[in-house]
């Protein structure tokens, strides 16, 4: 990961986000405004827009920084190790087997209380 991520802001950034914004909120008022045209070029449309969105906040300097992390995070998830079926398993049996124990232990808390305010209450 780079500690040093320095960003020059460019004086069209600003004019990019109004644009990007503006996209937007055109695809939310378009949705609304042809609500008689089918759901799936509607869907379709905004899906589109919002692409289109996305492509113009990626070439602010804030865009391309996310970009880099985006990078960066799915390089550090490519170096996890995932557990084995068998693992999953294994782990899974024994926190249901300790959960069930929990409760074993506090249905008999439970009853030995209750059993005690019964028997003291009359």
């Amino acid at each position: 990961m780079s500690g040093n991520t320095s960003t020059t802001k460019s004086p069209l950034d600003a004019f990019k986000w109004i644009v990007a914004v503006a996209i937007v909120v055109g695809a939310i008022v378009g949705n609304q405004v042809y609500a008689e045209v089918g759901l799936l070029y509607r869907i379709l449309g905004v899906v589109a827009l919002f692409a289109v969105a996305f492509s113009v906040a990626a070439t602010t300097s804030q865009g391309r920084a996310f970009l880099v992390l985006l990078k960066e995070a799915n390089i550090e998830r490519r170096k996890v190790v995932w557990p084995t079926r068998q693992e999953t398993v294994q782990t899974t049996m024994i926190v249901v087997a300790v959960v069930i124990l929990v409760a074993i232990i506090l249905w008999g808390l439970d009853s030995l209380l209750s059993w005690i305010v019964s028997s003291v209450i009359g």
